[in-house]
């Protein structure tokens, strides 16, 4: 399979480097933005920047809860409904319906702290993702996880890197190269959503099961395995040079060998805090600072925020009693107030309107079906081959194909790296969304957990 991979990505890399892309018209956005700004001017002179924030977020969480207990009723997991409500408070529904309304709620001038706000939140998200990371029960996992976990890497990242050569000349912006461009499209259809995966067995009472077990192992060793990857592209697309790739993958590489030496005294020095009710507020400070302290040194490393609260999670003490001091405390105010932030700042970006023709919507079916025919249809077939059933195969890939808020963040990491054009990012944005809400009639077709 590894050679496979190799030869499949050197024929591709090498045909696509011949490739120019077109200059990306984003006139439209550009338009868009210049006009908002001028009839922001008007209407937010007399606004605090202070008063526009707290308006902003009031708005959002009310409208993220209201979509979640909504999607929640029709079987969808709430973090479904709340990408959702960041598309409808985007310029794709509200700003086409009303506005005046959406300039008056997301003024240009405000979308700069709204950002920053929704990074910290998904700073700390990354680093509960981590922490909900068994490393030892990964270990257990691993002989029955580790091939489907990787050919659900490998085959959607070489159809995804394969479809870049269609996508490449006319999509890319004018001043990206094609391997870094090809790489991201590659990483982006391999992701899945652990923490959504989760929450889906979870709630059909299959998370103890010999099959939901089997897919947390994947997912957990699938995510390991292409946020590798994703961080090389990262330092890749940032680096002025090979030299200099190699030297932020070098960098990083320290890093996170220094953390996991480090693991055990972190363990019992915050072990040592948790247990002492006096002193639970410091455990919670001195965690929240070192994970803020290891997404700043993954971002001046040049890799991005998001790794170090991931790695800051992993090396967390794995005793149930600080997991569920830590999940208690941190979880509620970065889900419930933060996380619905990154969603509209998502939202604000996603503009469904630039698909204006056949030819884009064409497109972009073909950007779902190589992501569900790469994930689920290589999942599937690896797990079979392990002598799986077709009804727990076909589940696993299901579960597999569920991409969610982990897609989100990658794909706004590539769009603030300017790999991905305005419109591949909708494209994207919307594989996302239908891939993770196929997933639970997928499994109801199927009659896996509830029925």
């Amino acid at each position: 399979m590894l050679m496979v991979f190799i030869l499949g990505m050197w024929l591709i890399i090498a045909t696509g480097s011949k490739l120019k892309p077109v200059a990306v018209n984003d006139s439209s956005i550009t338009t868009q933005s210049t006009n908002t700004q001028s009839t922001g001017t008007s209407t937010t002179t007399h606004r605090s920047p202070l008063s526009i924030l707290l308006l902003q977020i009031i708005v959002i969480i009310v409208v993220a809860k209201l979509f979640g207990s909504l999607f929640r009723r029709i079987g969808q997991p709430p973090v479904m409904g709340e990408m959702i409500a960041g598309i409808a408070l985007g310029p794709s529904v509200l700003g086409w319906l009303s506005p005046q309304t959406m300039t008056f709620l997301f003024p240009p001038t405000s979308l700069t702290t709204l950002g920053v706000f929704s990074q910290v939140g998904v700073v700390l998200f990354m680093f509960i993702v981590g922490m909900e990371l068994d490393l030892e029960h990964l270990k257990e996992r691993a002989s029955s996880a580790i091939m489907v976990s990787h050919a659900s890497i490998v085959f959607p990242f070489l159809l995804g890197s394969g479809l870049a050569l269609a996508l490449y000349p006319t999509l890319a912006p004018s001043h990206t190269e094609f391997m870094p461009f090809a790489l991201f499209i590659g990483i982006a259809m391999s992701i899945t959503a652990f923490p959504v995966l989760a929450l889906i067995l979870n709630d059909r009472g299959l998370t103890q099961s010999p099959l939901g077990t089997t897919a947390l192992a994947c997912a957990a060793i699938g995510d390991v395995s292409a946020w590798c990857i994703l961080a090389f592209v990262v330092a890749l697309a940032n680096s002025t040079g090979f030299t200099h790739s190699l030297l932020t993958v070098g960098l990083t590489t320290l890093f996170t060998i220094a953390l996991l030496i480090a693991k055990p005294w972190l363990e019992r020095l915050i072990t040592r805090l948790v247990v002492r009710p006096e002193r639970a507020r410091l455990a919670m400070a001195a965690t929240v600072a070192f994970a803020l302290s290891c997404a700043w040194i993954t971002e001046t490393i040049g890799i991005h925020a998001l790794f170090g609260g991931f790695l800051a999670g992993v090396v967390v003490p794995s005793n149930a009693t600080v997991q569920n001091f830590l999940r208690e405390k941190i979880e509620p105010f970065s889900a419930a107030a933060l996380l619905p932030l990154f969603f509209i700042f998502t939202g604000l970006r996603t503009q469904v309107t630039l698909l204006n023709d056949w030819n884009s919507w064409l497109m972009c079916l073909g950007v779902i079906i190589v992501a569900i025919v790469g994930k689920l249809g290589g999942s599937m077939l690896m797990a079979r081959w392990t002598k799986m059933s077709w009804r727990d195969s076909f589940a696993i890939g299901a579960l597999m194909n569920t991409r969610g808020l982990m897609e989100l963040v990658v794909l706004n990491i590539g769009y603030d790296l300017g790999i991905l054009s305005a419109r591949i990012f909708v494209m994207m944005v919307i594989m996302a969304l239908t891939t993770t809400f196929m997933t639970a009639p997928l499994l109801s077709l199927v009659k896996v957990g509830k029925h």
